[in-house]
């Protein structure tokens, strides 16, 4: 019975679960849904709820798509060099979508889960554009499994209130040259710690070997004289 029930945890044949918030972190019923929404208590990625605003959906905008698309890059660009503090970064998601559960999120999985929860720990002390940043640990491990295929295909009929993630993309030179970046950043960072850690191991040898403070002669002891023999 456990087996069983571990093997539809999350999927459609789950009748207790979310299996959308299973997979993509979110659900469009919110707290209204009838099947219950497991937050995890750790995990690789984090969920930035609501962060981009894409110029196109205000309606006075008069933006052509190639200034739009350079305005997401450089939204794209800045996300990853602040998310990056935090840690190394395996993937950024940004989505396109324009339901309300999905509008403007952003997607972060690091490598490394202490660093996705030191992430949300100081986001949502932080504010951007005006606003309270609303970060948390996320469900989501594989973005195949989010990510609308149709989309991706160009073939979706739901448009942007579709329920799985429609991601934007950058360019891939953008792309490509943030994580460059991100890696001689680390690499940097790891021979300095090395260096560091080689000088600190080389004092602490130096000074178990060091001699000892040699002691202070002592004085010589005075030989008490014999008396002669009687005779």
């Amino acid at each position: 019975m456990a087996e069983h029930l571990a093997s539809i945890f999350g999927t459609e044949k789950d009748k207790v679960h979310c299996s959308f918030y299973h997979k993509i972190g979110s659900c469009r019923h919110g707290d209204r849904c009838s099947r219950r929404h497991v937050k995890p208590t750790y995990s690789q990625t984090i969920l930035v709820s609501n962060m981009y605003k894409n110029p196109s959906l205000k309606p006075d905008c008069t933006l052509t798509d190639d200034e739009i698309q350079r305005d997401f890059e450089g939204f794209y660009e800045d996300m990853f060099l602040e998310l990056a503090k935090y840690g190394e970064i395996e993937e950024l998601k940004i989505c396109d979508n324009v339901g309300d559960h999905l509008l403007g999120n952003v997607y972060v999985k690091y490598r490394r889960e202490d660093d996705a929860q030191k992430a949300v720990d100081s986001l949502n002390n932080r504010y951007y554009a005006g606003l309270p940043v609303w970060a948390e640990l996320s469900p989501v491990t594989d973005f195949r499994e989010a990510c609308c295929r149709q989309y991706d295909s160009g073939e979706c009929n739901r448009g942007g209130y579709c329920n799985f993630m429609h991601i934007r993309k950058p360019a891939r030179s953008l792309v490509k040259s943030l994580f460059d970046g991100q890696d001689l950043t680390i690499r940097e960072m790891r021979r300095v710690e090395g260096e560091r850690r080689r000088k600190r191991e080389y004092s602490e040898r130096s000074a178990s070997k060091s001699p000892r403070t040699p002691s202070p002669p002592r004085s010589p002891s005075r030989r008490r004289s014999r008396s002669p023999p009687e005779y």
